[in-house]
């Protein structure tokens, strides 16, 4: 049986999980008190994984990548605005740490899921992405 959808999508799943640790991150303390940012965070979380599954649900690899690099954009805000929380004494240097660890690891492949489906819209074609 094949794949079913985004949600067998690994990265997808991934950045569920982020998306998921940083609402349940978010919701006490200084962080949770700060809405503007508190509610930016969880945004960009969000917008990780809804981009993908809305990549995967595209017609064409054009759109499909399109959509992809918009997760990695959401990304790249995550990171910056966890970097400010930090900063500002809202987050622990571990919990930090932790977080730095899952979207370097979500954004590695993130780019490995556009690498693959540039190379289809190259090649005329399109294969499943195992572990993608």
């Amino acid at each position: 049986m094949g794949r079913k959808g985004f949600k067998d999508l690994i990265v997808w799943q991934k950045a569920k999980d982020l998306a998921v640790a940083i609402y349940k991150l978010s919701g006490g303390g200084d962080l949770g008190r700060d809405f503007g940012l508190r509610d930016q965070i969880r945004r960009s979380a969000v917008s990780i994984a809804g981009n993908l599954a809305e990549g995967d649900e595209r017609d064409t690899d054009k759109e499909a990548v399109h959509s992809f690099y918009i997760a990695k954009g959401s990304l790249a805000e995550l990171q910056s605005q966890i970097l400010i929380a930090y900063e500002i004494g809202y987050l622990k240097k571990e919990v930090y740490e932790n977080i730095s660890a899952d979207y370097s690891e979500l954004g590695k492949v993130i780019g490995k899921l556009i690498k693959y489906r540039r190379g289809a819209m190259k090649a005329g074609n399109r294969q499943e992405a195992i572990g993608l």
